[in-house]
C-alpha cells in the first residue's frame, strides 16, 4: 500500500493491513519467528487497536506512512477504516469497493474513489492524502 501527499497522515492504510493480518493470520507460529517479535495479546471483538506505526519517506522527498493493526471483527465484518482510524467496517464496502461508504476521511474532508477503483483520497484546501490498497 502505499500513501501520496506531503502530510499525509495514513491512518487509512491501517484497514489495509489488516486485511494483510486477517489472511496471513493463519500462519503458523514457526514461521511467524522468522519475521521478527510479535505481540500477542487479545482485541476485544469489534473493535482495532495499532500495534506497530512505520514511517519512511522516497527519493521524491514524499512522506509514506504506514500502520500495523490487529482487528477482532464481528461475522460479516472486516478490518477497515473510519474517520482515519482502524475499525471493523461491513465486509460489502470492501468487496465491492465503495470505499467512501466506510467514512474513511476525518470530518470536514472530502472523499473520492480513485478512478481506478483501488483506493480513496481525502482531500480539504489543497491538501490531499491518498490511500491506495495493493494485494
Amino acid at each position: 500500500m502505499h500513501l501520496w501527499g506531503r502530510s499525509a497522515w495514513p491512518v487509512q492504510v491501517a484497514f489495509l493491513v489488516a486485511l494483510v493480518m486477517l489472511f496471513v493470520d493463519t500462519v503458523s507460529a514457526g514461521s511467524r519467528n522468522h519475521r521478527g517479535p510479535t505481540v500477542s495479546y487479545q482485541v476485544k471483538q469489534g473493535t482495532c487497536e495499532v500495534v506497530a506505526n512505520h514511517r519512511c519517506c522516497n527519493k521524491n522527498k514524499i512522506e509514506e506512512r504506514s500502520q500495523t493493526v490487529k482487528c477482532s471483527c464481528f461475522p460479516g465484518q472486516v478490518a477497515g477504516t473510519t474517520r482515519a482510524r482502524p475499525s471493523c467496517v461491513e465486509a460489502s464496502i470492501v468487496v465491492q469497493k465503495w470505499w467512501c461508504q466506510m467514512h474513511p476521511c476525518m470530518d470536514g474532508e472530502e472523499c473520492k474513489v480513485l478512478p481506478d477503483l483501488t483506493g480513496w483520497s481525502c482531500s480539504t484546501g489543497n491538501k490531499v492524502k491518498t490511500t491506495k490498497v495493493t494485494r
